[in-house]
């Protein structure tokens, strides 16, 4: 049977999406059958440069149709929350873009109301599915690297000036829009909740994080420091240190196409290509969750193992700690959530 697609939203993000999707030659049994925004005339064409059959002028009339299983939420960050919650309302699978929802009360409440409804819901964080990732886990578990001690990641693009980035109504943070890249690397390896979180960051005019350091510290003394800055471009890479040595996932290591194992050898993991122009790097590689969603839903599961339910709790607590401690506030923090 067919998994029928729906996209929540003609921006750029739900572009670089369906062009990874369309583009990829081995998604199996799975379709983009429509597209919904507030703009029907954005939506329209939205459609027309990616091939999709059917166009909704609404989210509420998408999320009625009998011709759509799962969607996938590319909306700004405040509207992640009622719209995933309006899907699963009427009975759609939802992969909702990072973050899940704007804090800690609204993950879980989200999170619990798709078990009511016995949904799959998966926050898309598409680095957990990068080959690259899957490889280096693989020599983690083989005791390559020995005890892994230390993590180190570094994200830097120059998007302060970007709307969804600086303005605290959209829900702008760097920690939220970038960070959670490294947030989820660190617990990608080291898999516990840290014991102690340091932050320290510098806000814009608006009270939203533009830079922000933090040390996370695990038992045993294990630190993961993580730099966030949305001003300049870093060297976009993550490195693991173990008693027998080092890895590195090179730029760009939310999502890389080169893996330096321990013995210093370089594995090259290309992406498939499109006609089509992306707007993000490696956006290609977008179409990993999108099959990992198809996988999770023919097997019945209601959350996928390698992004849990209980992985995006913790970010979420993650980030508020750090948005608590660098001085960042979201009217939502305020609310109470069912």
């Amino acid at each position: 049977m067919t998994l029928r697609w729906g996209i929540v939203t003609a921006g750029k993000i739900c572009h670089d999406f369906v062009n990874a999707f369309n583009s990829y030659p081995d998604k199996g049994d799975q379709v983009i059958a429509a597209v919904a925004a507030r703009d029907k005339t954005k939506a329209a064409a939205f459609a027309k440069t990616h091939s999709i059959a059917k166009v909704f002028d609404s989210y509420q009339s998408m999320a009625a149709s009998k011709d759509i299983d799962v969607v996938y939420i590319g909306a700004l960050n405040p509207d992640h929350y009622e719209l995933a919650k309006l899907y699963l309302e009427h009975g759609k699978h939802v992969l909702c873009e990072k973050p899940l929802c704007l804090n800690y009360k609204q993950t879980e409440s989200l999170i619990r109301f798709a078990k009511k409804k016995n949904l799959f819901l998966m926050e898309a964080v598409w680095s957990r599915f990068s080959p690259a990732y899957i490889e280096l886990e693989k020599d983690i578990n083989a005791g390559k690297l020995g005890d892994i001690q230390y993590v180190e990641v570094n994200f830097g693009v120059p998007i302060a000036a970007v709307d969804r980035l600086r303005l605290k109504g959209l829900g702008g943070s760097a920690v939220l829009d970038i960070g959670i890249y490294t947030l989820q690397f660190a617990q990608f390896i080291f898999k516990e909740e840290p014991i102690k979180v340091t932050a320290i960051g510098d806000l814009n005019e608006d009270g939203v994080d533009l830079v922000d350091t933090v040390i996370l510290d695990y038992k045993g003394g294990k630190k993961a420091v993580l730099i966030i800055n949305t001003q300049v471009r870093l060297w976009n890479k993550a490195t693991v240190y173990g008693t027998k040595g080092r890895a590195t996932i090179e730029d760009p290591f939310h999502f890389p196409e080169t893996l330096i194992h321990v013995d210093g050898t370089a594995e090259k993991i290309p992406l498939h290509t499109s006609s089509i122009p992306y707007n993000f790097e490696n956006s290609a590689g977008l179409v990993y969750e999108a099959m990992e969603v198809a996988r999770c839903i023919k097997l019945g599961l209601k959350e996928s193992p390698r992004m849990s339910h209980q992985e995006s709790l913790l970010l979420a607590k993650l980030e508020d700690e750090i948005r608590k401690q660098v001085g960042v506030h979201f009217d939502v923090d305020d609310q109470e959530y069912p």
